[in-house]
Order: C-alpha cells, then structure tokens, then sequence
C-alpha cells in the first residue's frame, strides 16, 4: 500500500470520496424528477465557461460555475414557464454547451486537447487549492441536499402537491438545478464532465434495486458512489488507467451486481420500485378505516386533482378515498 505515503494519491482518493458522496446526493433529486440525462447537459454546458475561461485568462473553475449554474436556472425557468420542454432544454445545454466550449477554447488559441483534462477527469493532479474548493463546495451540496430533504423531495416528486402545501416551488426547483450544476462543475477535475453524469444517476439506480425509503435510497447510493469512487482510483493507481473511467465502470458493475441481488430480495414480485415513490411505505399509508372524518366537497379541506380523481390535504397528507378507506400520500 505504498500509495497511501504518496501526497498526490492521498488529495486524489480524498477528491474522490467527496465527489462520489456528493454526486449521487443530488443525483437522488434528478433521478426523482425524471430527468438523468441533466447531468450530461449541465456537462456540456461547463465545457463553455471552461472555453469562456480560456479565452479570457481566468481561472476554469469559478468561471465554468457560474456559466453553468446561470445555464441551468434559464432552462429550469423556461421550463417553468412553458416554453420549452425539457427535453429541448436539455438539447440545447448539450449542443450549445459543447459547440460554444470548443469555439471559445479555438479563439483563444486552445485545441480540443486542452478540454480533455476537463472533458474526462485529471483527479492524479489535483492540488491542494482544488482540493480545498471541492470540499468546501461539496459540503454546501451536501448539506443542503440533506437538510432541505422533505422539502427538495417534495418538488421532485410530485410539484403540485408541494406547492399546495405551500412550499417555495420556484425557488426550490431552481437550487435543485443550481446544486446539480455545482456537482458537474466541480467534479470536471475528478471524473470528468461527460462522466460525472453516470455518477450521479448509478448510484442511485443501484440503490433504488436494493432499498426502498427515499431517505434510506439516498444514503445508500452516497454509498454506493463512496465505493466506487475510492476503489477506482486506488485501482487506477495499481493499473495505471484514467481514474474517471475506472470510477464509472465499477459503479456500472455495482449496479450489474444489484440486479440478481434486487430479484432475491423482492422474491416473486416483478413489479420495479422507485425510491420514494407512491408504492414506498415510506410515502404512502393507508389511513386506518375509522377514519373520522369524511371528505366530501364542503367538507373544509383543500381538494386536489390528481390522477383522476380527487386528494385532500388533511394534515399535511393528501387523502384519497378508496374503496371503505383512505390511502394518504
């Protein structure tokens, strides 16, 4: 273990732990709403701060965040407003992103080489002053994605119930985006930008085969990218590979892993289970049959369409009447 007294390797696995904890901690949010491929846009889209930077002469890593954060609340915002799907936003965060990366780093005299080290990772140089700015950063992820938990999972997961509740939709859509913009940005110099995606959505997809909570999904899949995260770039040292790629494959074998793990535990069922989806227990109770109270359109609780038929909000819960009882959400 002699790369344990080498100072290079110990920045490395420590740049890599906080990235692999981070990443799948806001990938949970994605994931949860839908939209994996974000990742990869918001990727696409630090590849132009990173050109901007080169252009200019300025440091790659604050330029390419702020490029990327403001990115990614214009597309949530339009998204919000309707005028553009998300799948066009998203088109347009990998296209223009990427084209815009490349013609800035060619104006400023920089070939397509210069953004590999951004494009699939550098974590064996990364120094003490990255090291400090990953931490810090990976802390403010890391503590608001586990902090604001209910709150950011509300939004994710189903919007019109959180804003019935009174909950700050805009504003918690736009620091679910901005935290993933983060996470990309900050990780180009250990997995990489076109890589960092797939460490934020394996993880949670290997965690949601074997877990089912939304709370107990999301520690297991800072887990899962921890392991796989520390593991790569140990191996990358003893077989001399790129430490992003080897930290994406075994936590592509992770998930491989899981799946017959998955069947054993679910045992005859076949039926796939999301994290904190509407089947979780965790999410989802049926309200005892003598229930008192009987919902009805003047009965003084909030109604809400959904799927449908009609929820209401009753303490903090939406009731929906089924069959002799209600199921709350």
């Amino acid at each position: 273990m002699e790369w344990l007294s080498l100072e290079f390797m110990q920045r490395a696995i420590l740049a890599a732990l906080i990235t692999g904890v981070m990443a799948p901690a806001i990938g949970t949010y994605i994931v949860q709403r839908r939209l994996s491929l974000l990742g990869d846009g918001l990727g696409h889209l630090a590849v132009a701060g990173v050109g901007l930077a080169l252009l200019t002469g300025t440091a790659p890593l604050p330029l390419a965040i702020v490029v990327c954060v403001a990115g990614a609340i214009a597309i949530e915002l339009l998204r919000e407003a309707g005028r553009a799907q998300g799948d066009v936003g998203l088109a347009i965060l990998f296209y223009g992103g990427l084209s815009g990366g490349l013609l800035l780093a060619g104006l400023a005299g920089q070939g397509a080489g210069t953004l590999a080290g951004y494009l699939f990772g550098s974590l064996l140089t990364v120094g003490a002053p990255d090291l400090w700015v990953i931490a810090v950063l990976g802390l403010v992820v890391l503590v608001v994605s586990i902090g604001l938990m209910p709150q950011l999972f509300a939004v994710s997961a189903d919007e019109p119930f959180a804003r019935t509740i009174g909950l700050p939709v805009r504003v918690l859509n736009i620091l679910v985006v901005a935290l993933a913009a983060i996470t990309v940005t900050v990780s180009m110099r250990t997995v990489g930008l076109l890589l960092v995606s797939a460490l934020m959505v394996v993880p949670v997809s290997t965690a949601n085969q074997v877990v089912t909570g939304f709370r107990r999904g999301m520690f297991a899949a800072m887990g899962v990218g921890a392991v796989a995260a520390v593991s790569g770039t140990i191996g990358s040292y003893y077989l001399d590979t790129a430490p992003g790629a080897l930290i994406v494959v075994i936590a592509i074998l992770l998930f491989a892993a899981s799946w017959p793990l998955s069947r054993l535990l679910q045992g005859d069922s076949t039926a796939p289970r999301q994290v904190g989806s509407p089947d979780d227990e965790a999410t989802r109770q049926k309200v005892p049959e003598e229930h008192p109270h009987v919902h009805g359109p003047n009965c003084g609780h909030r109604a809400v369409e959904h799927a449908g038929h009609v929820d209401y909000v009753h303490d903090g819960h939406r009731h929906a009447a089924h069959e002799d009882h209600y199921d709350e959400h």
